[in-house]
This record gives structure tokens, C-alpha cells and sequence, in this order.
């Protein structure tokens, strides 16, 4: 924690793990967070995709690295039923003695539908419903829950032993409906590719906003930051084009990449000297983020990732 008591963290998404010259995917990952609490970063966040489980490689790289706290940015809830996300999340947090945060996402219905081959449900009213039903499984509460896309029957006793504190609950939320589900139902946010203009002018008074109103503390909000510091600024841009290609044809991006004022998801990327991306990273704080998640330093260098995760330290 900073002075200002502002947060930073580093995401670690399936980029390192699509290395082709990676032996063990566990092994990296504890290995890239020894870095990142070498370098005096206290958060590593782990991205959900078709390969590894997010949860699951957190409470491993938590127990492995005890300097550090982990978290999953994000695991999509469709179409994993409460009591297994419940159970992940618990399992992970006394792996960790308390330092994991479960972020969750409503995730692309163009991508997971067809992945999955299930219905994809109607989306707000399932976000709300899952949040519902998540936290009391989260608390080791037994109690059943009935709703209209889900429902809940714990056959058997859902407290984990070692599972406290309570597991936060952070949820990918960018639209105003879904802000408003967060900000009521659980302890934050935690967009991606929302700039500054969006966060300042859209998501904060939105989320706060509504948690307030349901009588919650302020919310969380760490904002996913793709930001390098590096000698090479167009080169980065390139790799980081490649990676971030994906989320221009994905409409809920589109429209905050569009708030921005810019054409691609790319264009978000900060890229530069240690001077150029301190004042870039001071945006998102100065926007009302209370944490950066520093993402896509896992395209670079043992080099370029230790001057990055430096600035990200000393905001």
C-alpha cells in the first residue's frame, strides 16, 4: 500500500502460458511472481481461459509465494454453478491464508455459448442471481437458493476451514446495469480497457453510486492497465496489438474503447519511458481507480518487466 493508499498489482494472463518453450506451466507462474515480489508489487492477478483454472493456479502461487496476494481477473460465471466457483474460491482462500480475491465476469456470450454448447442465459438477471447465490455459499452458509436462470441446494456442509477473511468478490462490470449489480451485490470492480475517461465519468459514479444506496463501503476498483516500459514504443504497440486484437469485435468493449475517444483496444496501451508511463498509470488513480492492474507485461522481457512493475511501486 502507498502512501496515498492507492494499490498496484500485475496480470498474468495466458500469454506466459502459450510460451513455446514453457515446460510447466505452475512452475512459470510462481516463478513470475517471485519476480513481481522481488520487485515490491503485492498483488499477481490470474486471467481464466481454455487451459488452465484460474483459481486453482492462484492458490498455488499464493501458497508458493507468501509476499504476494492473488486473485482471478476474470473467471466468466457461465456456466459454472455457485457451489463450484464457491468451493474454488475458499479452497484458494485458505491456500493463501486470506490473500486471494475472486474476481468473476459475465464473459462473451459470441465466445462461451459455442464453447460450451449451453444456452447462454439472460445476462444481467443471471449476474444478479449468481451474486446472490455466491456470497452466502462463500461464507459457509448452507441455506438454499431458488431463482429463475439458477438454483442453489447445497447437499452438505459448505464452510472451509481456513477460508477467512470473507472472500471478496470483484465483478468485470462496465455497463450501467451491471455496475449498478456490483456495487449492490458485491465489493468492487474490475474493468478492463476502461481508460480514464470511462472510469471517471461512467463506472465510479455508477458503482459507487449504487453501493451506497444498498448501504456498502465504497467499492473496489482496479482498473486493468496495459502499460510497458520500454525503449522500443512501436514495437511494443505491435505485440501488444496482436494480443488485444480479440476484444475489438467484442461489443461491451467496443463501446468503452469508444468513450475513449479511439479506434482499437490497442490504442489504450501505455508505452514508454518511466516518465511517460507514470503519468499515464496517475490517470486511472486520478479517474477514482483505488488499485492498477498492470496488464501484458508478460509479452516483454526480464528487462522491460522490472522497469514496469518499478514505476507501478513507486506511483
Amino acid at each position: 500500500m502507498n502512501p496515498v493508499g492507492k494499490r498496484t498489482g500485475v496480470f498474468l494472463g495466458g500469454t506466459f502460458a502459450q510460451d513455446p518453450g514453457l515446460t510447466n506451466l505452475v512452475d512459470r507462474a510462481v516463478e513470475l511472481a517471485h519476480e513481481v515480489a522481488d520487485a515490491g508489487m503485492r498483488t499477481v492477478w490470474f486471467g481464466q481461459a481454455a487451459d488452465y483454472d484460474a483459481s486453482q493456479l492462484a492458490a498455488l502461487v499464493g501458497r508458493a509465494e507468501p509476499r504476494i496476494g492473488v486473485g482471478t481477473s476474470v473467471v466468466p460465471m457461465y456456466p459454472r454453478h455457485p457451489l463450484l466457483l464457491a468451493a474454488a474460491a475458499k479452497t484458494a482462500q485458505a491456500a493463501t491464508a486470506g490473500r486471494f480475491r475472486l474476481g468473476v465476469g459475465l464473459g462473451a456470450r459470441s465466445v462461451l455459448e459455442p464453447q460450451f454448447g449451453l444456452p447462454y442465459p439472460p445476462q444481467i438477471k443471471h449476474l444478479r442471481e449468481y451474486l446472490v447465490a455466491l456470497r452466502p455459499l462463500l461464507d459457509g452458509d448452507d441455506a438454499a437458493f431458488e431463482g429463475q436462470t439458477l438454483s442453489s441446494r447445497p447437499a452438505g456442509p459448505t464452510a472451509v476451514p481456513g477460508a477467512v477473511p470473507q472472500v471478496p468478490v470483484l465483478v468485470a462490470a462496465m455497463g450501467p446495469r451491471a455496475l449498478a449489480a456490483a456495487g449492490e451485490l458485491a465489493e468492487g470492480t474490475i474493468p478492463f480497457l476502461a481508460g480514464p475517461r470511462t472510469l471517471a465519468e461512467q463506472i465510479v459514479p455508477a458503482i459507487t453510486e449504487a453501493a451506497a444506496a444498498a448501504g456498502r463501503p465504497a467499492p473496489h476498483i482496479v482498473a486493468g492497465v496495459p502499460a510497458v516500459v520500454t525503449d522500443d514504443a512501436a514495437a511494443a504497440r505491435s505485440r501488444v496489438s496482436a494480443a488485444l486484437g480479440f476484444y475489438d469485435s467484442i461489443p461491451s468493449y467496443q463501446k468503452v474503447i469508444a468513450t475513449e475517444g479511439l479506434s482499437s483496444a490497442a490504442d489504450l496501451l501505455i508505452a514508454g519511458d518511466e516518465n511517460t508511463v507514470t503519468a499515464g498509470l496517475r490517470r486511472y488513480f486520478d479517474a477514482g481507480a483505488t488499485e492498477i492492474m498492470v496488464t501484458h507485461t508478460d509479452l516483454f522481457d526480464a528487462q522491460d518487466r522490472a522497469r514496469t512493475w518499478a514505476v507501478a511501486r513507486n506511483l
